[in-house]
């Protein structure tokens, strides 16, 4: 399926056809410049490719997430480049992801391999000038509804965080300087000042 786009004119969504998860990663592979996930319903949604400082600030939370784990020792970490298929049916790559091993391990070393029909036991979602607040709200509660225990909106230009938990209104926190995990990350803290600020001395 291959498009041009205009970046003014994106994140776009697009009418699909079912796709197998071959077909899927054939997209992407054929689209290296922009990222795509897609809805329960099968529309297909296109983005550009994260700007600089964005980037940073994904690094700097995958780096704080995965030095956790690395310690923690019961689950592993995936960053925006890692895609999940959803229990319903939609395909979505959190910014970051925390997930126990213990539910890999149940799969089949060929379904490792592939995109993980799972939901993440947490979700990290970095919001993005271009997201569109009710589209960014709606994929947050997909998370929860789909099996997440907890799921985290950061809100750089706000410097606030969005808590997403099941059974739970959503909690937003602002200024703060750190945010501890709960449930299965309980343990897990998120340090700010470098997600905020990705360029300040530290």
């Amino acid at each position: 399926m291959a498009f041009a786009i205009d970046q003014e004119h994106l994140p776009a969504v697009l009418t699909s056809h079912p796709m197998t998860d071959e077909e899927f990663a054939a997209l992407c592979a054929e689209h290296p410049d922009l990222s795509f996930e897609m809805t329960a319903e099968g529309e297909l949604i296109i983005m550009a490719a994260t700007f600089s400082i964005p980037s940073l600030r994904n690094t700097e939370i995958g780096r704080q997430l995965a030095n956790w784990a690395v310690a923690d020792r019961r689950g592993v970490v995936s960053d925006s480049s890692g895609g999940f298929v959803l229990p319903n049916g939609a395909r979505r790559s959190p910014d970051a992801a925390w997930t126990l091993k213990s539910r890999i391990q149940q799969m089949s070393a060929s379904t490792r391999e592939g995109f993980w029909h799972l939901c993440p036991d947490f979700i990290i979602e970095l919001r993005s000038p271009s997201d569109r607040p009710r589209a960014i709200r709606e994929k947050m509660q997909e998370w929860i509804d789909n099996g997440a225990a907890l799921a985290w909106l950061i809100e750089p230009d706000e410097r606030a965080i969005t808590i997403y938990r099941p059974g739970r209104d959503s909690e937003k926190l602002s200024a703060i300087d750190s945010l501890s995990g709960e449930g299965p990350v309980e343990g897990f803290v998120l340090d700010l000042p470098n997600v905020w600020d990705p360029l300040r001395d530290s």
